[in-house]
């Protein structure tokens, strides 16, 4: 790979483990709970985080379109630090939501801008097709880091809950130099002039004129918020079949090690069943694990959650390269970013619905209502993927 792009690889997955290594996650809800909220204010507030991300998400990526994916990457991470030190020092509603909205915006310039990133430099070297094998690398080094911070976190936790927000902001600020340290891959031409009637031309492409683009868009934002979705209901059915509050954590940890492994692995299953197999697996297998987990209650079920774990792991690399190989390098981190702000959307509109039902009527309901939304959805999307599917035959 050329000189110039060569250490981009790497550097992607420190900017990784430091956004993933997640000492707070293994214990957020306990957190907000300890700190007055119910799990309706607790949705609210994700959907808010969401909102925030939404507001500037297509925006952003343009932004990294135009002025380059590093500086980009840049202002994301440095938002990223404040976001977490502002947490650090709330005790509130109010003070969360401030520090979710930093986040959120934080966030959005580094989604779609990493992967552009990754994408163009394996691009400068003809390397594309393996973008699969990186980006199931990419995910499973953040997977193995979450899964790291669940053990590191469950020690923190010792002291206070409150400690792995202080520690946090630290592992944040490590992120500032090595994105600093990236460098643009030769393969990215810069559109040039900040224009929000390109931005406009490249959404009404990406969602209305590329019928296959738009499928394969909606297909992994569906499965995105999905995957997004559990995640934040892992730890509230947890408590319901009543396991330890000392073993999150450890579970933490081996749910997310499950994803990395899986995740590293992608690339060779998708090759093995091909794009429209695929494609349904993912559609029927991730709401059949919320369907199942609506339905059970015992502690043993959480291996539900396993199987669901390795499917996210599968998903996300497969789903992002079928969307790569249809985008041109100039408007990449545009295009990756119109859908991530479907990812946001879907889950501003279920989660906060299933936080409310979890509230008023049981946690299985909210799962069983979850599972019956994206496994319809799912469907005609994964039909869709088949209909307009063209140069992603394996």
């Amino acid at each position: 790979m050329k000189r110039t792009s060569r250490s981009n690889i790497w550097k992607l997955y420190l900017i990784k483990i430091s956004k993933w290594f997640m000492l707070f996650m293994p214990y957020i809800v306990p957190f907000y709970q300890d700190n007055g909220l119910d799990m309706h204010q607790i949705m609210e507030l994700q959907a808010i985080y969401s909102v925030s991300i939404i507001a500037l998400e297509i925006p952003s990526g343009y932004f990294a379109d135009v002025i380059g994916r590093r500086r980009t990457l840049i202002l994301g991470v440095i938002l990223g630090t404040i976001g977490m030190g502002i947490y650090s020092i709330s005790y509130g509603f109010m003070g969360f939501l401030i520090a979710e909205l930093v986040l959120g915006f934080g966030q959005s310039f580094i989604s779609g801008a990493d992967s552009a990133l990754l994408y163009d430099s394996l691009l400068d070297n003809q390397k594309e097709k393996d973008y699969i094998k990186y980006e199931g690398r990419m995910v499973s080094v953040g997977n193995v880091a979450e899964a790291a911070a669940g053990i590191a976190g469950g020690i923190l936790a010792l002291i206070s809950l409150r400690t792995n927000y202080y520690v946090q902001t630290g592992v944040a600020l490590l992120a500032i130099p090595v994105a600093i340290s990236l460098m643009e891959p030769g393969k990215h031409k810069r559109l040039g002039v900040f224009n929000f009637r390109t931005i406009l031309n490249v959404v009404r492409d990406s969602l209305f004129i590329n019928k296959e683009l738009r499928t394969n868009i909606f297909l992994s934002a569906i499965i995105g918020s999905a995957t997004l979705t559990m995640a934040w209901f892992a730890q509230p059915y947890f408590k319901f079949v009543e396991l330890p509050l000392s073993l999150y954590g450890i579970m933490w940890t081996l749910l997310n090690l499950t994803v990395g492994f899986a995740a590293m692995l992608a690339y060779r299953v998708e090759r093995r069943l091909g794009a429209n197999l695929t494609v349904l697996l993912l559609a029927i297998m991730i709401p059949a694990a919320y369907l199942a987990l609506g339905q059970l209650s015992s502690i043993w079920a959480i291996s539900i959650l396993f199987l669901f774990y390795i499917v996210r792991g599968f998903a996300t690399p497969v789903l992002k390269d079928y969307i790569h190989r249809l985008t041109s390098s100039e408007v990449r981190a545009t295009v990756l970013s119109v859908r991530n702000f479907i990812i946001r959307i879907c889950f501003v509109l279920v989660g906060p619905a299933m936080g409310y039902l979890t509230d008023q009527t049981s946690l299985q309901t909210a799962l069983t209502f979850g599972g019956m939304v994206f496994l319809v959805s799912g469907l005609l999307f994964a039909f869709l993927f088949s209909k307009h599917r063209s140069d992603l035959k394996t």
